[in-house]
């Protein structure tokens, strides 16, 4: 039986990436496309849940090329799950975002959300992103994902995983190889420019820079930078395990109330 793989994104259903996306797969399985109305980046694991969520059918050439949301990435996959397709997908694609979601920066993507809420649900899932804003070779990307989701359809992935993959622009027209990685620990060093609008209320913008924390070279961004496409496996589940199972021993434990 043929394999069905959805896609999705935070960028919204008229994105490149999505469509180049939808292109690379399709020979590999079913394709059913559910993603954003409009844009969503950084709106991370939200879901709506005050408004409707509203669905409308995306044509191309007379044919149904896939179905907008009036949502969040996650309400996507949600609403793809449980109301528009009969079974589970074999697989979830989330992307190509232009742009890397590496370190800290995954807990804003709505990229990685999506996929890591269909490894919530025990479905294969991958983010595919790349660090192109400018221009973006989406192909590139692309390709580099229907290989790993060849490989999840014919071998199997792990239960509730989702594989944050990272593409990085290509040196002299090359990249050196994949690298399985871990998340690397960074902070976000945040500005807020304080503007006026024209009745003169203040408002603020916010911006700032991710400052990375590690040079190992098996955490994600370090493998990036030099010129590797990396592959972080990711959980849903936050709880520190390593905290856990010696919080008998921290000060605070035995104090007495």
């Amino acid at each position: 039986m043929k394999k069905t793989i959805l896609l999705t994104n935070d960028d919204g259903i008229q994105a490149e990436g999505l469509a180049v996306l939808r292109d690379t797969l399709a020979p590999l399985a079913d394709i059913i496309v559910v993603a954003p109305e409009t844009e969503q980046s950084a709106t991370s694991h939200s879901i709506t849940l005050h408004e409707p969520l509203r669905i409308r059918e995306v044509r191309k050439a007379g044919a149904l090329w896939g179905y907008a949301v009036k949502g969040r990435p996650v309400d996507c996959v949600k609403i793809a799950v449980r109301a528009l397709m009969d079974k589970h997908p074999d697989v979830i694609v989330s992307g190509i975002n232009p742009g890397p979601n590496l370190g800290i920066s995954v807990l804003y993507s709505g990229t990685v959300a999506a996929a890591l809420e269909g490894a919530a649900l025990d479905i294969p899932s991958v983010a595919v992103s790349l660090d192109e804003r400018q221009n973006p070779d989406f192909g590139i990307a692309a390709a580099f994902a229907k290989t790993i989701v060849k490989s999840i359809i014919e071998h199997g992935c792990p239960s509730e995983i989702a594989l944050n993959v990272n593409v990085p622009s290509p040196v002299d027209g090359k990249i050196k190889g994949l690298l399985m990685t871990r998340q690397g620990r960074a902070q976000f060093i945040e500005t807020l420019d304080r503007r006026f609008d024209p009745r003169e209320l203040a408002y603020y913008w916010l911006g700032g820079d991710m400052v990375e924390l590690e040079e190992d070279e098996n955490v994600d961004y370090v493998a990036h930078r030099n010129g590797y496409v990396s592959i972080t496996p990711l959980r849903a589940d936050l709880t520190d395990y390593k905290v856990l199972d010696n919080f008998d021993k921290l000060f605070f434990f035995n104090e007495k109330a």
